[in-house]
Protein backbone atom coordinates (compact mmCIF):
# COMPACT_ATOMS: atom_id res chain seq x y z
CA UNK A 1 0.00 0.00 0.00
CA UNK A 2 1.75 3.38 -0.94
CA UNK A 3 1.16 6.76 -0.20
CA UNK A 4 -1.34 7.38 -2.76
CA UNK A 5 -3.77 5.12 -1.48
CA UNK A 6 -3.00 6.43 2.27
CA UNK A 7 -3.65 10.11 1.45
CA UNK A 8 -7.01 8.70 -0.45
CA UNK A 9 -8.15 6.71 2.88
CA UNK A 10 -7.46 10.35 4.48
CA UNK A 11 -9.47 11.99 1.76
CA UNK A 12 -12.50 10.23 1.37
CA UNK A 13 -12.58 10.03 5.78
CA UNK A 14 -12.12 13.37 5.93
CA UNK A 15 -14.60 14.64 2.90
CA UNK A 16 -16.63 12.18 2.63
CA UNK A 17 -17.18 11.03 5.90
CA UNK A 18 -16.12 6.92 5.15
CA UNK A 19 -14.37 5.64 8.18
CA UNK A 20 -11.24 4.90 7.52
CA UNK A 21 -11.57 1.10 9.47
CA UNK A 22 -14.34 0.29 6.82
CA UNK A 23 -11.87 1.07 3.91
CA UNK A 24 -9.06 -1.04 5.65
CA UNK A 25 -11.04 -4.05 6.72
CA UNK A 26 -12.57 -4.04 2.53
CA UNK A 27 -8.38 -3.34 1.31
CA UNK A 28 -7.25 -6.31 3.91
CA UNK A 29 -10.09 -8.65 2.44
CA UNK A 30 -9.07 -7.87 -1.12
CA UNK A 31 -4.96 -7.96 -0.31
CA UNK A 32 -5.89 -11.62 0.98
CA UNK A 33 -7.46 -12.69 -1.61
CA UNK A 34 -4.67 -11.39 -3.77
CA UNK A 35 -2.03 -13.36 -1.44
CA UNK A 36 -3.87 -16.34 -1.44
CA UNK A 37 -3.54 -16.39 -5.52
CA UNK A 38 0.45 -15.60 -5.01
CA UNK A 39 1.34 -17.45 -2.30
CA UNK A 40 -0.77 -20.26 -3.07
CA UNK A 41 -3.42 -22.36 -0.86
CA UNK A 42 -1.34 -21.63 2.28
CA UNK A 43 -2.99 -22.46 6.17
CA UNK A 44 -4.04 -19.76 8.01
CA UNK A 45 -2.78 -17.18 5.67
CA UNK A 46 -3.70 -13.61 6.98
CA UNK A 47 -2.13 -10.03 5.52
CA UNK A 48 -1.02 -7.33 7.92
CA UNK A 49 -1.40 -4.28 7.12
CA UNK A 50 0.23 -1.21 8.55
CA UNK A 51 -2.01 1.75 8.29
CA UNK A 52 0.73 4.48 9.14
CA UNK A 53 3.13 3.07 7.32
CA UNK A 54 1.60 1.48 4.75
CA UNK A 55 3.52 -1.69 4.58
CA UNK A 56 1.65 -4.71 3.98
CA UNK A 57 3.11 -8.50 4.73
CA UNK A 58 1.48 -12.02 4.73
CA UNK A 59 1.95 -14.67 6.82
CA UNK A 60 0.86 -18.57 7.03
CA UNK A 61 0.96 -21.12 9.76
CA UNK A 62 3.06 -23.88 8.70
CA UNK A 63 4.31 -27.34 10.42
CA UNK A 64 8.00 -27.61 11.23
CA UNK A 65 9.33 -31.06 9.80
CA UNK A 66 12.73 -32.69 8.86
CA UNK A 67 11.61 -32.98 5.29
CA UNK A 68 8.72 -31.04 3.13
CA UNK A 69 6.21 -32.69 1.39
CA UNK A 70 4.07 -29.87 0.93
CA UNK A 71 5.73 -26.56 0.74
CA UNK A 72 2.19 -24.73 1.02
CA UNK A 73 1.57 -26.79 4.46
CA UNK A 74 4.81 -27.13 5.67
CA UNK A 75 8.23 -25.46 6.63
CA UNK A 76 11.89 -27.53 7.04
CA UNK A 77 13.27 -27.38 10.79
CA UNK A 78 16.44 -25.24 9.91
CA UNK A 79 15.04 -22.62 8.15
CA UNK A 80 12.13 -22.59 11.17
CA UNK A 81 14.44 -22.11 13.72
CA UNK A 82 15.52 -18.50 11.71
CA UNK A 83 12.26 -17.31 13.34
CA UNK A 84 11.47 -19.25 17.00
CA UNK A 85 15.16 -20.95 17.98
CA UNK A 86 13.59 -23.44 20.64
CA UNK A 87 11.30 -24.86 17.80
CA UNK A 88 10.14 -28.36 17.71
CA UNK A 89 9.59 -31.19 14.92
CA UNK A 90 5.26 -30.89 14.71
CA UNK A 91 4.84 -27.60 15.75
CA UNK A 92 2.33 -24.57 14.04
CA UNK A 93 4.43 -21.94 13.07
CA UNK A 94 3.33 -18.57 11.98
CA UNK A 95 5.84 -17.29 9.70
CA UNK A 96 6.50 -14.41 6.21
CA UNK A 97 5.24 -15.45 3.18
CA UNK A 98 5.60 -12.63 1.56
CA UNK A 99 5.85 -12.79 -1.91
CA UNK A 100 8.39 -11.14 -4.18
CA UNK A 101 7.01 -7.73 -5.76
CA UNK A 102 3.63 -8.38 -3.59
CA UNK A 103 3.84 -4.48 -2.63
CA UNK A 104 2.82 -3.38 -6.06
CA UNK A 105 0.43 -5.97 -6.62
CA UNK A 106 -1.47 -5.84 -3.00
CA UNK A 107 -0.99 -1.94 -3.86
CA UNK A 108 -2.97 -2.26 -7.02
CA UNK A 109 -5.46 -4.59 -5.65
CA UNK A 110 -6.03 -2.39 -2.22
CA UNK A 111 -6.32 1.12 -4.56
CA UNK A 112 -9.12 -0.87 -6.31
CA UNK A 113 -11.14 -2.81 -3.03
CA UNK A 114 -10.88 0.92 -1.79
CA UNK A 115 -12.53 2.10 -4.83
CA UNK A 116 -15.18 -0.08 -4.60
CA UNK A 117 -15.80 -0.23 -1.30
CA UNK A 118 -16.40 3.87 -1.56
CA UNK A 119 -19.14 3.51 -4.12
CA UNK A 120 -20.39 0.89 -1.97
CA UNK A 121 -20.33 2.97 1.18
CA UNK A 122 -21.53 6.10 -0.78
CA UNK A 123 -24.49 3.96 -1.66
CA UNK A 124 -25.41 3.31 2.06
CA UNK A 125 -24.91 6.74 2.86
CA UNK A 126 -27.26 8.01 0.34
CA UNK A 127 -29.70 5.47 1.07
CA UNK A 128 -29.30 6.26 5.39
CA UNK A 129 -29.62 9.83 4.39
CA UNK A 130 -32.52 10.26 2.44
CA UNK A 131 -34.74 6.95 3.45
CA UNK A 132 -36.77 9.10 5.50
CA UNK A 133 -36.34 12.08 3.54
CA UNK A 134 -39.37 11.25 1.02
CA UNK A 135 -41.86 13.98 1.04
CA UNK A 136 -39.21 16.77 1.59
CA UNK A 137 -37.95 19.45 -0.78
CA UNK A 138 -34.43 19.42 -1.93
CA UNK A 139 -32.02 22.10 -4.32
CA UNK A 140 -29.23 21.21 -6.44
CA UNK A 141 -27.49 21.79 -9.67
CA UNK A 142 -28.40 20.20 -12.88
CA UNK A 143 -25.61 17.77 -13.08
CA UNK A 144 -26.15 15.91 -17.16
CA UNK A 145 -29.14 14.65 -19.12
CA UNK A 146 -29.61 10.99 -19.95
CA UNK A 147 -31.97 11.05 -22.93
CA UNK A 148 -34.81 12.77 -21.41
CA UNK A 149 -34.11 12.34 -17.58
CA UNK A 150 -32.49 14.95 -15.66
CA UNK A 151 -29.38 14.11 -13.47
CA UNK A 152 -29.43 16.58 -10.21
CA UNK A 153 -26.77 16.98 -8.25
CA UNK A 154 -27.56 17.28 -4.64
CA UNK A 155 -24.13 18.25 -3.22
CA UNK A 156 -22.61 14.93 -1.63
CA UNK A 157 -25.14 12.78 -3.96
CA UNK A 158 -26.76 13.01 -7.34
CA UNK A 159 -30.71 12.56 -7.60
CA UNK A 160 -33.04 11.74 -10.73
CA UNK A 161 -35.87 13.49 -12.36
CA UNK A 162 -37.38 11.00 -14.81
CA UNK A 163 -39.08 12.49 -18.09
CA UNK A 164 -42.55 11.81 -16.62
CA UNK A 165 -41.59 13.93 -13.62
CA UNK A 166 -40.41 16.97 -15.53
CA UNK A 167 -43.06 20.25 -15.85
CA UNK A 168 -43.18 19.81 -19.75
CA UNK A 169 -43.18 23.79 -20.00
CA UNK A 170 -39.65 24.18 -18.33
CA UNK A 171 -36.26 24.02 -19.92
CA UNK A 172 -33.61 23.15 -18.11
CA UNK A 173 -29.60 23.86 -18.37
CA UNK A 174 -26.55 22.28 -17.52
CA UNK A 175 -25.68 24.50 -14.59
CA UNK A 176 -29.83 25.24 -13.58
CA UNK A 177 -30.32 25.57 -9.73
CA UNK A 178 -33.58 24.28 -8.86
CA UNK A 179 -35.72 22.59 -6.52
CA UNK A 180 -38.22 19.68 -6.27
CA UNK A 181 -39.91 17.64 -4.40
CA UNK A 182 -38.24 14.26 -3.46
CA UNK A 183 -40.80 11.32 -4.34
CA UNK A 184 -39.19 8.35 -3.32
CA UNK A 185 -35.80 6.44 -2.30
CA UNK A 186 -35.76 3.49 -4.06
CA UNK A 187 -32.91 0.56 -2.94
CA UNK A 188 -32.81 -0.80 -6.56
CA UNK A 189 -30.56 -3.73 -8.59
CA UNK A 190 -28.17 -0.56 -9.61
CA UNK A 191 -28.44 0.65 -5.18
CA UNK A 192 -30.25 3.73 -3.85
CA UNK A 193 -32.17 6.16 -6.27
CA UNK A 194 -33.48 9.32 -5.61
CA UNK A 195 -36.37 10.11 -7.30
CA UNK A 196 -37.63 13.66 -7.54
CA UNK A 197 -40.15 15.51 -9.17
CA UNK A 198 -40.94 19.25 -9.87
CA UNK A 199 -44.55 18.28 -11.61
CA UNK A 200 -45.91 16.27 -8.41
CA UNK A 201 -48.85 18.06 -6.69
CA UNK A 202 -47.10 17.60 -3.28
CA UNK A 203 -44.35 19.85 -4.69
CA UNK A 204 -46.69 22.68 -4.12
CA UNK A 205 -48.17 21.30 -1.12
CA UNK A 206 -44.41 21.61 0.72
CA UNK A 207 -44.32 25.22 -0.86
CA UNK A 208 -46.98 26.53 0.38
CA UNK A 209 -46.35 24.75 3.72
CA UNK A 210 -43.01 26.06 3.69
CA UNK A 211 -44.23 29.70 2.46
CA UNK A 212 -47.63 29.77 4.55
CA UNK A 213 -47.22 29.49 8.53
CA UNK A 214 -50.62 28.89 9.03
CA UNK A 215 -50.42 25.89 7.37
CA UNK A 216 -47.25 24.93 9.14
CA UNK A 217 -48.78 25.24 12.36
CA UNK A 218 -51.56 23.92 11.27
CA UNK A 219 -54.21 27.01 11.66
CA UNK A 220 -55.10 26.43 7.57
CA UNK A 221 -55.20 22.84 6.63
CA UNK A 222 -54.81 22.19 2.93
CA UNK A 223 -57.67 19.68 2.21
CA UNK A 224 -57.03 18.81 -1.66
CA UNK A 225 -54.68 19.34 -4.66
CA UNK A 226 -55.42 19.07 -8.49
CA UNK A 227 -52.78 19.98 -10.69
CA UNK A 228 -51.75 19.94 -14.39
CA UNK A 229 -48.23 21.01 -13.94
CA UNK A 230 -47.02 23.83 -16.25
CA UNK A 231 -50.25 25.18 -16.49
CA UNK A 232 -52.69 25.46 -13.45
CA UNK A 233 -53.09 24.05 -10.27
CA UNK A 234 -56.42 24.20 -7.61
CA UNK A 235 -55.61 23.99 -3.95
CA UNK A 236 -58.22 23.62 -1.64
CA UNK A 237 -58.06 25.25 1.36
CA UNK A 238 -59.75 25.36 5.17
CA UNK A 239 -59.55 26.45 8.74
CA UNK A 240 -61.07 25.42 12.13
CA UNK A 241 -60.84 28.67 13.37
CA UNK A 242 -63.64 31.23 12.24
CA UNK A 243 -61.38 34.45 13.04
CA UNK A 244 -58.59 32.91 10.32
CA UNK A 245 -59.65 33.73 6.60
CA UNK A 246 -57.48 30.27 4.61
CA UNK A 247 -57.49 31.75 1.30
CA UNK A 248 -56.23 35.18 2.56
CA UNK A 249 -53.66 33.52 4.53
CA UNK A 250 -52.15 31.61 1.55
CA UNK A 251 -52.34 35.22 -0.66
CA UNK A 252 -50.69 36.85 1.34
CA UNK A 253 -49.97 40.74 2.07
CA UNK A 254 -50.70 42.06 -1.09
CA UNK A 255 -50.14 38.41 -2.83
CA UNK A 256 -46.80 38.21 -1.46
CA UNK A 257 -47.04 34.61 -0.53
CA UNK A 258 -48.84 33.05 -3.59
CA UNK A 259 -46.56 34.98 -5.60
CA UNK A 260 -43.23 33.90 -4.46
CA UNK A 261 -44.81 30.34 -5.01
CA UNK A 262 -45.89 31.28 -8.56
CA UNK A 263 -42.45 32.78 -9.18
CA UNK A 264 -40.77 28.85 -8.18
CA UNK A 265 -43.29 27.44 -10.27
CA UNK A 266 -42.32 29.99 -13.48
CA UNK A 267 -45.72 31.66 -13.93
CA UNK A 268 -48.35 28.60 -13.33
CA UNK A 269 -51.66 29.70 -12.25
CA UNK A 270 -52.88 28.99 -8.53
CA UNK A 271 -56.53 29.17 -7.47
CA UNK A 272 -56.60 29.10 -4.19
CA UNK A 273 -60.26 27.70 -3.15
CA UNK A 274 -61.92 27.79 0.15
CA UNK A 275 -62.97 24.10 1.02
CA UNK A 276 -66.80 23.70 1.95
CA UNK A 277 -67.88 20.71 2.93
CA UNK A 278 -70.88 21.12 1.65
CA UNK A 279 -70.40 19.96 -1.94
CA UNK A 280 -72.25 22.30 -4.21
CA UNK A 281 -70.78 25.50 -2.16
CA UNK A 282 -67.62 23.72 -3.23
CA UNK A 283 -68.17 23.02 -6.33
CA UNK A 284 -69.64 27.36 -6.98
CA UNK A 285 -65.93 28.27 -5.15
CA UNK A 286 -63.85 25.88 -7.13
CA UNK A 287 -65.40 27.20 -10.75
CA UNK A 288 -65.08 31.07 -10.33
CA UNK A 289 -64.88 33.25 -11.68
CA UNK A 290 -67.88 31.43 -13.77
CA UNK A 291 -71.42 32.71 -12.33
CA UNK A 292 -73.26 29.52 -12.20
CA UNK A 293 -77.20 29.20 -12.96
CA UNK A 294 -78.04 25.95 -11.02
CA UNK A 295 -76.19 22.43 -9.71
CA UNK A 296 -77.59 18.89 -9.97
CA UNK A 297 -75.90 16.40 -7.56
CA UNK A 298 -76.58 12.98 -8.59
CA UNK A 299 -75.23 10.65 -5.43
CA UNK A 300 -75.29 7.46 -6.85
CA UNK A 301 -73.39 8.31 -9.67
CA UNK A 302 -71.17 10.89 -8.05
CA UNK A 303 -71.75 13.24 -10.40
CA UNK A 304 -72.59 17.26 -10.64
CA UNK A 305 -74.33 18.60 -13.64
CA UNK A 306 -73.59 22.74 -13.84
CA UNK A 307 -76.11 25.21 -16.10
CA UNK A 308 -74.12 28.36 -16.86
CA UNK A 309 -75.40 30.97 -19.52
CA UNK A 310 -73.50 30.63 -22.84
CA UNK A 311 -71.40 33.78 -22.45
CA UNK A 312 -70.08 31.95 -19.28
CA UNK A 313 -69.73 28.60 -20.72
CA UNK A 314 -66.10 29.07 -21.84
CA UNK A 315 -64.78 30.39 -18.50
CA UNK A 316 -66.52 27.78 -16.91
CA UNK A 317 -64.99 25.15 -18.79
CA UNK A 318 -61.67 26.41 -19.42
CA UNK A 319 -58.96 26.65 -22.11
CA UNK A 320 -59.40 22.87 -23.50
CA UNK A 321 -61.62 21.50 -20.67
CA UNK A 322 -58.54 22.47 -17.69
CA UNK A 323 -60.99 24.27 -15.46
CA UNK A 324 -63.70 21.46 -15.18
CA UNK A 325 -61.35 18.59 -15.69
CA UNK A 326 -59.15 20.07 -12.32
CA UNK A 327 -62.47 20.35 -10.57
CA UNK A 328 -63.57 17.23 -10.87
CA UNK A 329 -60.46 16.04 -9.49
CA UNK A 330 -60.36 18.40 -6.93
CA UNK A 331 -63.97 17.79 -5.69
CA UNK A 332 -63.32 13.83 -6.26
CA UNK A 333 -67.07 14.49 -8.50
CA UNK A 334 -67.20 13.88 -12.03
CA UNK A 335 -68.47 17.47 -13.37
CA UNK A 336 -70.25 18.07 -16.54
CA UNK A 337 -70.95 21.62 -18.11
CA UNK A 338 -73.63 22.56 -19.78
CA UNK A 339 -75.04 25.39 -21.51
CA UNK A 340 -78.66 26.58 -19.73
CA UNK A 341 -81.05 26.17 -21.71
CA UNK A 342 -84.05 26.97 -19.73
CA UNK A 343 -84.24 31.29 -20.52
CA UNK A 344 -84.34 30.59 -24.43
CA UNK A 345 -87.08 28.00 -23.44
CA UNK A 346 -89.51 30.60 -21.80
CA UNK A 347 -88.46 32.88 -24.85
CA UNK A 348 -89.51 30.56 -27.45
CA UNK A 349 -92.59 29.58 -25.75
CA UNK A 350 -93.77 33.46 -25.51
CA UNK A 351 -93.10 33.50 -29.14
CA UNK A 352 -94.99 30.60 -30.02
CA UNK A 353 -97.74 31.50 -27.88
CA UNK A 354 -97.55 35.47 -29.57
CA UNK A 355 -97.29 34.34 -33.07
CA UNK A 356 -100.45 32.03 -32.29
CA UNK A 357 -102.14 34.91 -31.45
CA UNK A 358 -101.79 36.93 -34.38
CA UNK A 359 -102.30 33.72 -36.21
CA UNK A 360 -105.92 33.75 -34.80
CA UNK A 361 -106.82 37.48 -35.10
CA UNK A 362 -105.05 38.79 -38.27
CA UNK A 363 -106.14 35.33 -40.04
CA UNK A 364 -102.22 34.66 -41.67
CA UNK A 365 -99.72 31.78 -41.85
CA UNK A 366 -97.83 30.85 -39.19
CA UNK A 367 -94.76 31.56 -40.26
CA UNK A 368 -95.54 35.39 -41.47
CA UNK A 369 -96.92 35.26 -37.61
CA UNK A 370 -93.37 34.12 -36.42
CA UNK A 371 -91.39 36.31 -38.86
CA UNK A 372 -93.42 39.54 -37.18
CA UNK A 373 -93.08 38.40 -33.69
CA UNK A 374 -89.42 37.88 -34.20
CA UNK A 375 -89.44 41.07 -35.96
CA UNK A 376 -90.44 42.77 -32.94
CA UNK A 377 -94.28 43.31 -34.15
CA UNK A 378 -95.80 41.15 -31.16
CA UNK A 379 -98.80 42.40 -30.91
CA UNK A 380 -101.83 43.86 -32.41
CA UNK A 381 -101.47 47.39 -31.66
CA UNK A 382 -97.56 47.73 -32.37
CA UNK A 383 -98.62 46.30 -36.16
CA UNK A 384 -101.66 49.39 -36.26
CA UNK A 385 -99.26 51.83 -35.85
CA UNK A 386 -96.38 50.83 -38.19
CA UNK A 387 -96.98 52.10 -41.73
CA UNK A 388 -97.33 49.18 -44.18
CA UNK A 389 -94.00 49.76 -45.30
CA UNK A 390 -92.18 48.95 -42.42
CA UNK A 391 -94.08 45.18 -41.99
CA UNK A 392 -92.89 44.87 -45.69
CA UNK A 393 -88.61 45.55 -44.76
CA UNK A 394 -89.09 43.61 -41.66
CA UNK A 395 -90.44 40.25 -42.78
CA UNK A 396 -89.57 40.68 -46.35
CA UNK A 397 -92.95 40.42 -48.02
CA UNK A 398 -94.21 42.92 -50.96
CA UNK A 399 -96.33 46.10 -50.04
CA UNK A 400 -99.67 44.62 -50.77
CA UNK A 401 -99.52 41.65 -48.69
CA UNK A 402 -97.91 44.58 -45.91
CA UNK A 403 -101.23 46.42 -46.23
CA UNK A 404 -103.11 43.72 -45.75
CA UNK A 405 -102.01 42.94 -42.76
CA UNK A 406 -101.78 46.30 -41.51
CA UNK A 407 -105.28 47.17 -42.58
CA UNK A 408 -106.74 43.72 -40.47
CA UNK A 409 -104.59 45.30 -37.31
CA UNK A 410 -105.94 48.36 -37.50
CA UNK A 411 -110.04 46.95 -37.87
CA UNK A 412 -109.42 44.83 -34.92
CA UNK A 413 -107.33 48.12 -32.66
CA UNK A 414 -109.79 50.05 -33.43
CA UNK A 415 -112.83 47.79 -32.56
CA UNK A 416 -110.90 46.70 -29.47
CA UNK A 417 -110.22 50.18 -28.48
CA UNK A 418 -111.53 52.01 -25.44
CA UNK A 419 -114.30 54.55 -26.04
CA UNK A 420 -113.31 57.74 -25.72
Amino acid sequence: MNSEILAGLEYFERDKGIKREVLLEAINNAVLQAARKAVGPAKDLRVELDPRSGEMKAYAKLTVVEKVANKHDEIRFDLAKKFKNDVQVGEELEVPVTPRDFGRIAAQTAKQAMMQRIRQAEKEMIYDEFKDRAGEIVSGTVRRFERSDVIVDLGKFEALMPNKERVQTEDYNIGDRLRAYVVAVENGMRGPEIIISRSHPNFVRRLFETEVSEINDRTVEIKGIAREAGYRTKIAVWSANEKVDPVGACVGMRGARVKNIVRELNNEKVDIIRWDADVTKFVLEALKPAKIKSVTLDDAKKAILIKVDEDQLSLAIGKRGQNARLTSRLTGWDINIEKDESAAEVFGARVQQAAKQLVATLQIDEPTALALVKGGLASIDTIAEVEPQDIADTIGIDLEAATAIHTAAKRVHENVAPVQ
